[in-house]
């Protein structure tokens, strides 16, 4: 059942971001007179195919779902059966005969539709409502950012702000600080976290020096050291013949602290377990409203993510985390989703180009079987998560056409733009030899992906 929904919500996801993409470029090559042949959605050989007697566009649904695309008239291309151009009439409603001008902008109209689908249904997320964890901390690792800064856990931010002055920013929710402190870290600003705490409301100066480990696959705000707390961790299952059966561990209970530390986050108690293995640990447990203390041995087991050995209790955990609900009126939405969009463009923009001169690693790319695993969890997990989901993958879409590489979008951009600073169209030949190199780009960057896919699949 999982498999068929990733599936389904795969080919929704891709479908409808492919749509909105090729209607942006057939919409504006209207608007410029150009003649559109063919709207197809997918490559390959057609499944489905019908001509729109009022316009004469062939529209087509094609066999492999991963792209699209709309051929225009164009005279530098052949009638492949008749063997002749386009007729005479027909000439100034070709592409290529357009001024430079309106060839920019029905080139540049998929990627701003991409774009545009993201500001929109950021915003209905942002007006619908959606429910997030709260932004409370749970107790930083050692030697972590959030620990140097002072913070022990149990802390709600409420606000943040730039070390150097400037406005007080509200902190709503935990996805609010996580892009916020995201934002801080691209740029290497310090920043004032405001947190209230049991007894009072304090400034927590942070400095942000970036995320640089080019090798890392953990998410930065763990590195950082912040991580949601204030949650209640429940065992949910026990393993046979596992360290926590033997300790008497039962579904059920809840787990309050380890070694004395309080327990309110999973990652920090899985990663503080991984660091104990073989050696005693106390865990103070809440069974049926009494406290009770148990001891037990994590067993040495090897971890196939990392390849190292750590330890294990043989427990599945539950963890609930305190929640808010967080909703804006339209205005503030509609202001929202362009932010977040315009947040996550130079987000992306900057992780490229840290690839690019090897600041991050290339294991941050992903293609589709992870594009598919991400579909199908953002859908198991409700409307809001996937529509999100949705805006996130348009955005990268956007962003990814628009790179001045040959073959995609933004190489065509780079086109006209040489053509219009220097009135002379890019050569053909030259042209070709460009799109070469493009497309080895293409497939290169395809085939990093398609590794790292298969790296996680055969990994988890």
């Amino acid at each position: 059942m999982n498999f068929l929904t990733e599936i389904v919500a795969f080919v929704v996801a891709i479908g409808v971001l492919v749509v909105v993409h090729e209607f942006g470029h057939y919409s504006v090559a209207r608007m410029c007179g150009v003649k559109v042949l063919r709207f197809s959605v997918g490559f390959g050989k057609p499944l489905v195919r019908w001509v729109s007697k009022k316009t004469g566009v062939e529209w087509t649904i094609a066999a492999l779902p991963l792209g699209g695309y709309v051929k225009m008239l164009d005279e530098r291309e052949i009638d492949p059966e008749s063997g002749q151009s386009i007729p005479p009439e027909d000439l100034p409603r070709a592409f290529n005969q357009q001024n430079v001008a309106k060839r920019i902008a029905i080139v540049a109209a998929g990627p701003i539709a991409n774009f545009l689908l993201a500001i929109v249904l950021f915003s209905a997320v942002f007006a619908g409502g959606v429910t997030e964890p709260s932004a409370i901390l749970s107790a930083p690792a050692p030697d972590t950012l959030a620990a140097r800064a002072g913070f022990e856990g149990g802390e709600t931010i409420v606000s943040i702000r730039d070390a150097s002055g400037g406005d007080t920013h509200p902190i709503r929710s935990w996805s609010d600080l996580r892009w916020k402190i995201l934002d801080a870290s691209f740029d290497h600003r310090r920043i004032v976290l405001t947190a209230k705490t049991h007894d009072g409301t304090y400034d927590f100066p942070v400095s942000v020096a970036g995320i640089n480990d080019a090798d890392s696959e953990q998410d930065f705000m763990d590195t950082l050291g912040f991580t949601p707390g204030g949650g209640t961790l429940t065992v949910a299952g026990v393993e046979a013949g596992s360290a926590a059966q033997k300790a008497g561990l039962a579904p059920g209970d809840k787990l309050r602290a380890i070694d004395g530390r309080t327990v309110d986050n999973a990652t920090s108690f899985i990663d503080y377990v991984k660091a104990h293995a073989g050696k005693p640990v106390t865990l103070t447990i809440d069974r049926a409203g009494k406290t009770r203390s148990v001891t037990l041995t994590p067993d040495l087991k090897h971890d196939a993510a990392t390849g190292k050995e750590v330890g294990r209790i043989g427990a599945a955990l539950g963890n609930q985390l305190p929640t808010v609900q967080v909703r804006y009126g339209p205005i503030e939405s509609l202001r929202l989703g362009v932010n977040r969009t315009w947040d996550i463009s130079m987000y992306s923009l900057r992780m490229f180009g840290r690839m690019i001169v090897g600041e991050a690693s290339l294991k941050n790319l992903s293609g589709p079987v992870t594009i598919a695993d991400y579909a199908g969890k953002s859908a198991r997990l409700g409307p809001a998560a996937f529509v999100s989901f949705l805006a996130l993958v348009s955005i990268s879409l956007g962003v990814l056409n628009l790179l001045p590489i040959p073959v995609l979008d933004g190489g065509h951009l780079l086109y006209y733009l040489v053509e219009a600073v220097t009135g002379k169209a890019v050569s053909d030949r030259w042209q070709l030899v460009l799109q070469r190199a493009g497309l080895v780009c293409i497939v290169a960057l395809s085939m990093i992906a398609l590794f790292n896919d298969l790296a996680r699949l055969i990994r988890f």
